[in-house]
């Protein structure tokens, strides 16, 4: 590969994405908050609206005697379940909640959400204009 298309393309794998509108930051983040705090207030339907039908969400739990590089697996209708059951059901008061929008391109984003529990890191699809969560891989945080 000549010299100049190497440049070429190690300029364009490190330049910044394009900075997003205020709309798409706006419907990202309230996909965002539509995960957390749908949990938080104990709101399925909320929580549902979220996700992508083929949500991938996992925590790594390492070698177990099951698995090599094992993975706590759940699926968009078991995080359903939990908030059904009101498992993170949290008083508003207690709320401590933040997401911080990481990298937009036109199709995909990605995310950090930080509360005082957990940490979860999303990779959003965007379909037409709503916002859903694909990937989400979390991890508790120290007590």
């Amino acid at each position: 590969m000549p010299l100049i298309s190497l440049i070429m393309a190690a300029s364009a794998a490190t330049a910044p994405a394009p900075a997003a509108d205020a709309a798409t930051l706006a419907a990202i983040e309230a996909t965002c908050l539509d995960y957390v705090d749908g949990q938080l207030e104990g709101d399925p339907a909320r929580v549902a609206r979220a996700l992508h039908p083929d949500l991938a969400k996992r925590a790594v739990i390492g070698d177990t005697p099951d698995e090599r590089l094992g993975l706590r697996r759940m699926s968009k209708e078991e995080l359903v379940s939990l908030t059904r059951q009101g498992v993170l059901k949290t008083p508003k008061a207690q709320w401590d909640r933040r997401c911080r929008i990481l990298d937009v391109t036109a199709e995909t984003a990605a995310v950090r959400l930080e509360t005082p529990w957990f940490v979860d890191h999303f990779h959003m699809g965007r379909y037409g204009d709503r916002w859903v969560i694909v990937n989400a891989l979390w991890h508790m945080k120290p007590r």
